[in-house]
Order: C-alpha cells, then sequence, then structure tokens
C-alpha cells in the first residue's frame, strides 16, 4: 500500500515539473540564473594500438568439375582407335619389312639364276665363235695353201717361160769356163717389158756378165706376163733374180 502511495506522488510530481515548463515556454519565462564556473579536468589519455582482428575466411570448398560422360567416351574411343591403328600401322610395316626381305632374297636368286644362265650362253657363244674361227681359219688356212701351191704353179709356168726367152737369146763367151755364176736381178712392168737389169753377183769374168746383161736386154718384153694376175705379178715377179752358168739357166 505504502508503495504505491510513493509511486503516485513521484508520478504527481513529475507530472507538476512538466506543467510547469510548458508554462514556461510559452509564457517566456525566464528564470534568474546563476554563474557556474565548470573547471576541466585533466585526463591523461594514451593510444593503445589494437592489433588488427584477424578474420577468419572460410575455406573455399573445390568445385568439382562436370563430367562429360559423353566426351570421355569419344576421347577413349578415339585413343583406342589411335592405339589400334599404330598397331595396324606397326604389323603393316613388319609384313613388308618382311615381304621386301623375301622378294629381295628371291630377286637375289633370280638374278644369280639369270646370271649363270647368261654365263652358260656367253660361254657357249663364245665356245661356238672359236669353233667357228678355228674352222675359218683351217678353212683360210686350206685355202691358201691351195693358192699358194695354185700360184707356185703358175709362177713356175712362167719362171719357164722367162727361162727360156732369156735362154734363146744368151750367147756364151769363148771365156766361160765351168764353174763360173753370174746372178742379175731383172726388174718388170705389169705389160712385161724389162725395164731394168743389175748385177748382183759377178762371175769374175766381165765378158761373162756383159753376155748375161745382153741377154736379158735382147728379150725387152715378156709379153705372156700381161694375162698374169695382178697380186701375183707384185709378189712374184714385180722383180726376178736370175742366175746364169755356162751349164744352164736358173730362176
Amino acid at each position: 500500500m505504502g508503495s504505491f502511495l510513493s509511486y503516485s506522488v513521484a508520478v504527481l510530481v513529475s507530472l507538476a515539473l512538466h506543467l510547469g515548463l510548458l508554462a514556461v515556454l510559452f509564457i517566456g519565462w525566464e528564470p534568474e540564473t546563476a554563474r557556474v564556473m565548470i573547471q576541466p579536468q585533466y585526463i591523461k589519455a594514451t593510444l593503445v594500438e589494437l592489433a588488427p582482428k584477424k578474420t577468419v575466411q572460410p575455406k573455399a570448398k573445390p568445385k568439382k568439375p562436370k563430367v562429360d560422360i559423353a566426351k570421355q567416351k569419344r576421347e577413349a574411343k578415339k585413343l583406342k582407335d589411335q592405339q589400334r591403328q599404330k598397331k595396324l600401322a606397326a604389323e603393316k610395316k613388319a609384313r613388308d619389312k618382311k615381304r621386301a626381305k623375301e622378294l629381295s632374297e628371291a630377286q637375289r636368286l633370280e638374278a644369280l639364276r639369270l646370271a649363270e644362265e647368261q654365263r652358260l650362253r656367253d660361254q657357249q657363244e663364245a665356245e661356238r665363235k672359236r669353233i667357228e674361227t678355228e674352222f675359218a681359219e683351217a678353212v683360210a688356212a686350206e685355202q691358201a695353201e691351195i693358192n699358194a701351191q695354185e700360184d707356185e704353179r703358175v709362177a713356175n709356168s712362167y719362171r719357164q717361160l722367162i727361162q727360156q726367152r732369156l735362154s734363146e737369146n744368151w750367147s756364151r763367151p769363148p771365156s766361160a769356163r765351168l764353174g763360173m755364176e753370174t746372178l742379175i736381178r731383172i726388174r718388170l712392168v705389169p705389160t712385161g717389158r724389162i725395164v731394168g737389169v743389175t748385177v748382183l753377183t759377178s762371175s769374175g769374168d766381165t765378158a761373162f756378165d756383159r753376155s748375161v746383161e745382153q741377154a736379158a736386154l735382147k728379150v725387152e718384153q715378156f709379153i705372156e706376163l700381161q694375162g698374169m694376175e695382178p697380186d701375183l705379178f707384185e709378189r712374184k715377179f714385180r722383180q726376178v733374180d736370175v742366175a746364169f752358168s755356162p751349164e744352164d739357166l736358173r730362176l
């Protein structure tokens, strides 16, 4: 009960004060003022440096990348294809190398076979040519022998003719003696005409040697030589050596 009274009194006092204040404001009441001096108090202030508060930043949780399953499958397929292609390329390279080796060996053997066949052909050809050459040489030699014999036979006939004509025109000098011999060389032209006479070996008797030269000069020409083969004439009758002796006349 007492508390209630005290509270009521306080409320009334407060209300009265507020009413009085309002009246002063509205009426212009000015209370008597007293001068009051207020002295400031000196307070020593000290700045305190405070350490900055550490702000703990929450750790950001790593974001899980989105998994592109289709892309992974494509890359896995691509890698698999690359590996398969690489394997196929390696296998092909190995096959090609083996095939090339086999081909090279086959080519080598084929080349050896061809070379051997060529060698045998060359050998047979060389043997054939050798036989043909030898046969041709034998035939030629035989023909040459035949020709030589024939030429010699023809030449002997002409020699006999020359001997006969010289003997017919030779006059033996009185000084001729057994054992004398004069060797002369007669030079002829294809017409058979005598163009020169040279004493190669003297008998030692001037008259005898002179008679031999005169015999050749008297004949002048062997007309029969005009029908002789030119080759035979050049080989055997361009110049003819004749030996004169009292007993006979030798060519």
